[in-house]
């Protein structure tokens, strides 16, 4: 586990496993980001607004070079059980399977789900099979009673939520 600290030029320093001292990458930068939000939701979890789960999800998927199809599982008060980054793609796809959701919803007892996946372009404006892949992962879930809360797609630093929209 990395360590960080601040010298007197402002310049942010990562420490490695043996001790020694290099400059920050983003990438660092970006880790130590999502270390701290996993840290602060141990503590208060729950998730009362979109505008506070599309802040969760930039941390998490924002800067990423590749697509993520990621879910944030939750129990009846819409508090946190776990985060998962469920499939990984390339550059601009990610294939998704409604199954492998459906089974981890129900390994965690999961209530409601919030699906989520990053555009690496940095462009977040659903595709038409983005909204296909919502579709048919509200149609498994209905099955098991898990309700699809909401999809965020994160471009960069901005996202867009589909319950915003009314497409949920």
């Amino acid at each position: 586990m990395s360590h960080f600290t601040v010298v007197s030029n402002n310049t942010l320093l990562v420490r490695d496993a043996n001790g020694a001292y290099a400059p920050a990458s983003i990438e660092d930068i970006l880790e130590a980001a999502r270390r701290v939000i996993d840290h602060k939701l141990r503590r208060d979890g729950q998730f009362i607004s979109p505008g506070a789960v599309k802040d969760y999800l930039q941390v998490k998927l924002a800067g990423l070079e590749h697509e993520v199809f990621a879910a944030m599982f939750l129990d009846n008060q819409h508090r946190l059980i776990a985060y998962r980054e469920m499939f990984r793609g390339t550059l601009d796809s990610a294939s998704v399977h409604p199954r492998e959701v459906v089974k981890e919803a129900l390994t965690l007892n999961a209530g409601a789900i919030i699906l989520s996946h990053n555009h690496p372009s940095g462009h977040p404006e659903p595709s038409d099979a983005d909204r296909h892949i919502t579709k048919r992962l509200q149609d498994a879930l209905a099955l098991v009673e898990v309700r699809v809360l909401d999809h965020i797609v994160v471009g960069g630093f901005t996202s867009v939520s589909f319950a915003e929209r009314g497409l949920i």
